[in-house]
């Protein structure tokens, strides 16, 4: 906290201790004494991020206090400073506050159990989480939930995130939720807390995951570099097994076939600068061999200025004949450049749905 000149002024040079005035008895009348005095000179107090009940306890206190003296302004104001001056290092109060700031740099483990250990503590207020929960987990949890707590929900997300739930809701609850809204200017606090806390320790007490990703995403990640007779192998036996499943899957497989459907011509250009030039040559010589790869070889070289797009059918013309090992190496790499280049944000594919 910043003292201004003013509050240095009245207690300068050094801060000896001093005897404490007989009519201060209580650390909550120099608590209040301190605050009056920081708020008459227009320090910035955050006392919102009090809890409740310090709050409140320092409002009565300072409704009780009528004039204080010079004496006992300048003994308090002594005293805080020699306290503020000492401190070298502060830390969070309980189990919440650690939580704050250990949260994003602990496991996903260790964290819901420490929120699953204070989830009710009275000083949490639970939308500090639920503002920072991406919108896709929000809105399974107010699937089964009324029309009216999704309301309060929206209504304390920040605007953009309330925006995109409300997009992501079905037609007739998002109506029916956005005219709810209207109605929730007389909820309570306590009531809207209420809600925050049921919706924060429903979220809580889902198991723990062992994997960030989905399992389509993850066997589709897989089967992108794995041989084409693999890859076809696994996808007719899944199709078999369980079609809905094998549909996820060929929605998140990318191979050198869908290049041509799903790779902007102007990424091309980014693709080429960072795969070896042997492997490239390699991948479209082979690729141009088969009709349902060769539109993908179309669209790379196409996409390219004109003497480079001419240097690379030269090449390809002298590479000879090509191993089915090499071939498949070959292709994986463009394909692992073009996920690298999507997981840095450099691209985005065109999504096989559209």
């Amino acid at each position: 906290m910043a003292l201004s000149p003013a509050v240095l002024a009245r207690s300068p040079g050094h801060h000896p201790a001093l005897p404490h005035p007989a009519r201060l008895t209580s650390p909550r009348e120099k608590a209040a004494i301190i605050v009056r005095l920081l708020l008459a000179e227009g320090a910035p107090l955050k006392i919102s991020g009090l809890p409740d009940d310090i709050q409140t306890a320092l409002a009565e206190q300072m409704g009780q206090m009528r004039r204080v003296d010079r004496a006992t302004l300048k003994a308090v104001v002594d005293e805080f400073l020699q306290e503020f001056e000492q401190v070298g290092l502060s830390f969070p109060g309980g189990l919440a506050g650690a939580l704050s700031i250990m949260d994003g740099h602990m496991s996903a483990g260790a964290a819901t159990r420490l929120r699953r250990m204070t989830g009710s503590a009275a000083s949490i207020d639970p939308w500090e989480r639920l503002n920072l929960l991406p919108v896709d987990i929000l809105i399974p949890a107010l699937a089964d939930e009324s029309i009216e707590v999704a309301a309060v929900v929206l209504s304390k997300l920040p605007v953009a995130k309330a925006a995109e739930l409300l997009s992501k809701l079905p037609g007739d609850k998002a109506r029916a939720v956005a005219y709810a809204v209207s109605q929730t200017s007389d909820v309570d606090p306590d009531t809207v807390r209420r809600i925050g806390l049921a919706l924060a320790t429903q979220l809580d007490a889902q198991p723990i995951k062992a994997f960030d990703i989905a399992p389509g995403e993850r066997i589709g990640a897989i089967l992108n570099v794995t041989a084409s007779n693999t890859r076809d192998n696994v996808l007719k036996s899944l199709q078999e097994t369980d079609s809905d499943f094998a549909d996820i899957v060929r929605r998140n497989i990318f191979t050198f076939e869908h290049i041509a459907a799903r790779l902007l011509g102007r990424d091309v250009s980014k693709l080429v600068r960072i795969v070896d030039q042997r492997a490239l040559v390699t991948a479209l010589a082979a690729a141009q061999e088969n009709p349902a790869r060769a539109v993908s070889v179309e669209h790379i070289l196409t996409n390219l200025s004109q003497r480079m797009a001419q240097g690379l059918r030269e090449e390809m013309t002298q590479r000879g004949k090509i191993k089915d090992k090499d071939a498949e190496e070959a292709m994986s790499a463009l394909i692992t450049a073009i996920r690298q280049l999507e997981g840095a944000g450099e691209l985005v594919l065109i999504s096989p749905d559209d």
